[in-house]
C-alpha cells in the first residue's frame, strides 16, 4: 500500500475541527493518515508550514506565536484568530 501524502486539506480539516482558539500538534494529522505515522512528519509539518507562509494557520511554540523557519523545538498549529488580522505578531 502507497504511502498517503498529507494535503493542505488534511491539516486545514483538523484545525477547523479544533477552531481558533485550540492548537494541535502535526502528528495528529500523521497519525489520522497512517498506523505508521512518523515517516509522514517531515511532510505534515511542510505542508503545515506552507499554510503559515500564507497566512492560513498560525504556528506556535509555548503559546506564542513564532515562524516555523526559525523555531527549533516541538510546534503546534491553529488557525488564525478572525479578530486578530492573520495573529503575525502574536
Amino acid at each position: 500500500m502507497p504511502t498517503p501524502r498529507p494535503t493542505p486539506a488534511d491539516v486545514l480539516a483538523l484545525a477547523r475541527r479544533r477552531g481558533p482558539e485550540k492548537t494541535f500538534c502535526p502528528s495528529e494529522v500523521a497519525r489520522a493518515l497512517a498506523a505508521d505515522w512518523r515517516p509522514l512528519m517531515p511532510a505534515v509539518r511542510a505542508v503545515a508550514n506552507a499554510l503559515v507562509e500564507r497566512g492560513e494557520l498560525v504556528c506556535t511554540q509555548g503559546g506564542i506565536v513564532v515562524d516555523p523557519r526559525q523555531a527549533r523545538g516541538p510546534l503546534r498549529y491553529r488557525l488564525p484568530h478572525p479578530d486578530a488580522g492573520g495573529d503575525r505578531s502574536g
